[in-house]
């Protein structure tokens, strides 16, 4: 977190230049003179955005229980129509990754720190929510991060452990799906310490983001303990019609230092990754074979990005900061890209 801090103080003391903040690279992906916009700066840890259908965007507010007075966490709904940001759900059990289904209902991953360790639905007509994902092989699971869905309807997410006393009862870090019976499958173990997850626009590749920090509680480790970090890579697998990956190739190596949160992708199947390089942070944008193709640099870390829908189709809101308040809060913001979003067909 301390990286986070610096950052954010050195823009506000004028050293982090507007001309150091300007996107660059490919125009047909972002245009000269695109800026992000700050629409909400209340959080403590932002997270995981989500556009729903009808427009307006969800996101979490990761409180870690070690420096936010044991709030619960939330969940927060910008609309934008009115501007206005308020809490949707309080405790999120502390949800990080949102992904809407197509059907229109919201999926959370929560994790530990006092978290559900588990994957929700939620039907947003009736509030209703029921658990897809709770236990594998009897046992809890670590920490559920991240969301993917492909167009057949199944469910991807990471679960790692970043955060959090609870006892640690899966043996590995790893990718599960789940498929329309309910039934969960592990699916990818070698991937190191699996972050964001991404299923293409084609369906044919499952993208995963390795950030393997070294630790499995940051707030629990004390300042002048090293840690042996791990993989930090972006990784791509092959995905096959019955739901299976294999490991294809690294398409980014980012060490040595840290690798990227989040990811989602465009209509093109570009990829919009959130690198947490504390001497480059921001949304990097890539070929489907990992070719860098533009760049929207953020003040601080990002933690994860969203497309909207219809109109909005090509804003990209994007969460970063956090984890200092008031210093360092937990921002969501938005930015016009000259690319369409991904989404799923509707149900």
């Amino acid at each position: 977190m301390k990286g986070l801090a610096v950052l954010a103080l050195a823009l506000m003391a004028g050293t982090v230049s507007a001309q150091d903040m300007a996107p660059s690279g490919d125009p047909s992906i972002i245009a000269k003179g695109a800026e992000l916009e700050v629409l909400f700066d209340g959080a403590f840890f932002s997270e995981g955005p989500a556009v729903a259908p009808d427009g307006s965007v969800y996101f979490s507010d990761i409180t870690f229980t070690a420096g936010s007075d044991m709030q619960a966490g939330h969940i927060w709904r910008y609309d934008p129509q009115t501007g206005k940001t308020a809490v949707y759900r309080s405790p999120s059990g502390m949800s990080n990754g949102l992904k809407f289904d197509a059907m229109g209902r919201l999926i959370a991953a929560e994790g530990a720190d006092y978290g559900g360790r588990r994957l929700t639905r939620t039907d947003l007509a009736t509030g209703k929510a029921e658990i897809i994902a709770g236990l594998y092989e009897g046992r809890p699971l670590n920490s559920p991060n991240d969301i993917s869905i492909d167009e057949k309807g199944r469910v991807y997410f990471s679960d790692p452990r970043y955060l959090g006393h609870e006892p640690i009862d899966q043996p590995v870090q790893a990718v599960y799906r789940i498929d329309l019976d309910g039934s969960i499958h592990r699916i990818i173990t070698d991937a190191g310490k699996p972050n964001g997850v991404c299923v293409s626009p084609d369906q044919k590749s499952l993208y995963v983001v390795s950030n393997d920090n070294g630790n499995t509680g940051i707030t629990r480790m004390h300042p002048d303990d090293p840690a042996a970090k791990g993989r930090m890579a972006l990784l791509a697998y092959d995905l096959a019609l019955d739901g299976t990956a294999k490991f294809r190739e690294v398409l980014v190596d980012y060490a040595p230092q840290d690798g990227p949160d989040g990811l989602i992708v465009d209509a093109d199947g570009n990829l919009y990754v959130a690198v947490r390089d504390v001497t480059r942070p921001g949304i990097v944008v890539y070929s489907p074979k990992g070719k860098e193709l533009a760049y929207i640099p953020t003040p601080v870390v990002p933690t994860n990005a969203a497309f909207g829908h219809g109109k909005e189709i090509n804003t990209l809101y994007v969460t970063y900061g956090g984890g200092a308040p008031p210093e360092n809060p937990g921002i969501l913001a938005k930015i016009k890209v000259e690319r369409d979003g991904y989404h799923l067909p509707k149900q």
